[in-house]
């Protein structure tokens, strides 16, 4: 996972671009989710969730710090020129581990 968190990276230092999606989530009243904050994580993250055969192309879960330590999630699509956000979002700790790391739903695998 270390090549996409590296792609990553570069991605986001070239340019980063939102889907409507992602936009429309950020600005969801109970995220209010940054394009400063998304920033902040994208300086410190972590892959949680690797998806190499989306249809989209190689995407990835990444679980990172913003504001005041909150922890962010964001669904992102790593390319050339640009880093597109795909969705971002608080995650629920009812549905993930104690670190917001990983999913409840796939503990007993």
């Amino acid at each position: 996972m270390n090549d996409i968190k590296l792609k990553i990276q570069q991605s986001a230092d070239k340019n980063i671009f939102y889907t409507v999606h992602s936009a429309l989530q950020c600005i969801s009243i109970d995220r209010m989710i940054s394009p400063k904050e998304i920033r902040i994580a994208l300086d410190n993250f972590k892959v949680i969730e690797d998806y190499p055969y989306d249809s989209r192309g190689h995407t990835c879960l990444i679980s990172a710090k913003g504001n005041d330590k909150r922890i962010i999630h964001l669904v992102c699509l790593p390319t050339d020129n640009f880093l597109q956000i795909i969705t971002a979002y608080l995650p629920e700790e009812k549905k993930w581990d104690d670190n917001l790391n990983q999913r409840e739903d796939t503990w007993n695998v």
